[in-house]
């Protein structure tokens, strides 16, 4: 199938990024009270209105920018712990504040035939807590029928009133997507979703996947192979499905994982790439050259495909019998300071046959055999007693937990190679699902790994990890 090549304008704008990256948010870990001063520190050709507040009576605004006839409204953070999308809102306000680079033209020609209507942050007190529900622990997502939620009765109130011809719903969903059958993950996805249970396509959501595949051909100069699309199965409750069936040409787009990128600052750039070239292929109706049959070929997700860390082919004994098996763990972040920061803590998701699953990182063990971890033998005062150690050497000993009085914090120590115990408990190193154990990797009678935590150190090199901050 014939189709356009990727505008260059997208390039362009690839490469331009940093000039207009905000530079207060560097993670994802942000909350209200970041974001609300830039939005309130915009000058005056963006108008900010307020629109409402939440239940703790955090401020939802709406950012207007341009005057042309077509309105857009694009919405972010419904869910509070999905923050790529608005973290890409606010390097594209700086992109509109900024003149006299090569973009005034573009910046013109949207902003004389599209309103762009932006609700950064639509559930303020979720993103306060890092969590995908609303104070009344509802899901915003599921409350387009309803309305019980203020955040939905606003961004449904603003629907109305602008009248959207486009809609950008913009989410995050968890690290652990794959792109159909592929070893590679998800790291955006798209749907066009449906607006009956028929799953039919009118003028309106044939414009959005003819606009969702421009949009997949930019990512695919980026991240090529690594994007998906959702089951268009409809759902009554959800806005999505509800705005295509008000009328609104609507489009979801879906940051997921991307190895090195935890934090989504990449998956952030690539958001402001691909929304200011949908806002230009709008403006100029270009997105209408593009082949409506190329949206089935975006495979689809496949969800829960990857793991974090995978062992694969080692040996077990039970009863003096070897069992060769994987083992795959899942690192889920622990929320720490007001959920500004978390620590990772891990545990085996999974163990038996994995060979149709992937990992972000794996270890092929064939010929090694796992052995527990053991206790060392001396209680120690401080961790600083510990770091005069010789964790390398100890590690290679078999000795992976040590019993410390005055340990620290556990976000301190989650990385360390080593487990860290209360003095008088034992540690529990027995290999089962949702387990989290301590032990090495031996062959011809030497251990050449520690697994500590869900990660893997090879004891034959001098990593730095040996070295305890």
């Amino acid at each position: 199938m014939t189709r356009p090549n990727a505008p260059p304008l997208a390039a362009q704008l690839h490469e331009a990024f940093e000039q207009y990256r905000e530079p207060t948010i560097q993670d994802l870990r942000f909350k209200h009270a970041d974001i609300e001063p830039l939005i309130n520190d915009l000058p005056d050709d963006f108008e900010v209105e307020k629109l409402g507040s939440s239940l703790e009576d955090r401020a939802i605004y709406e950012v207007r920018i341009g005057n042309g006839p077509v309105p857009v409204l694009l919405w972010s953070q419904m869910h509070g712990d999905e923050p790529t999308a608005t973290m890409a809102i606010m390097d594209i306000f700086n992109f509109f504040k900024a003149s006299g680079d090569r973009f005034d033209s573009l910046r013109n020609r949207i902003t004389s035939e599209l309103t762009l209507h932006f609700i950064p942050m639509l559930n303020p007190d979720g993103a306060e807590r890092y969590q995908r529900r609303n104070v009344l622990d509802i899901d915003l997502n599921r409350d387009a029928l309803r309305l019980q939620s203020p955040e939905s009765n606003i961004l449904k109130a603003a629907r109305d009133r602008t009248r959207a011809v486009w809609g950008f719903n913009l989410h995050d969903k968890n690290r652990y997507y794959a792109a159909g059958d592929s070893p590679k993950t998800a790291s955006v996805s798209f749907l066009a979703p449906a607006f009956n249970t028929e799953k039919d396509i009118n003028e309106g959501r044939a414009n959005a996947m003819q606009l969702i595949v421009l949009m997949n051909e930019v990512l695919q100069q980026y991240i090529p192979g690594m994007t998906g699309r959702y089951d268009d199965t409809f759902e009554p409750r959800a806005f999505g499905d509800n705005m295509q069936k008000w009328g609104t040409n609507t489009i979801l787009i879906e940051s997921g994982g991307l190895k090195e990128d935890r934090e989504k600052q990449y998956l952030r750039q690539l958001h402001f790439t691909i929304l200011l070239t949908a806002f230009q292929a709008i403006a100029d109706g270009s997105f209408e050259s593009w082949p409506l049959a190329a949206y089935e070929d975006i495979p689809y997700n496949d969800s829960g495909a990857f793991y974090d860390f995978i062992l694969r082919n080692a040996t077990r004994m039970y009863e003096d019998q070897p069992f060769v098996t994987d083992l795959a763990w899942r690192h889920r972040e622990i929320d720490v300071d007001d959920a500004r920061a978390y620590y990772l803590r891990g545990s085996i998701s999974d163990l038996g046959d994995l060979s149709t699953y992937h990992g972000y990182e794996e270890l092929d063990a064939t010929g090694y055999t796992i052995v527990p971890g053991k206790l060392y033998p001396q209680a120690l005062p401080d961790v600083g007693t510990l770091r005069q150690k010789d964790i390398r050497g100890l590690l290679s000993q078999g000795y992976t937990d040590f019993a410390v009085t005055n340990r620290p914090p556990a976000q301190a120590s989650a990385r360390w190679p080593v487990a860290l115990i209360a003095p008088g408990k034992q540690p529990n190193n027995a290999l089962y699902q949702y387990s989290n154990p301590s032990f090495l990797l031996e062959k011809n009678g030497q251990y050449h790994y520690a697994i500590v935590n869900g990660f893997a150190y090879d004891l034959r090199e001098d990593l730095p990890a040996f070295k305890l901050p």
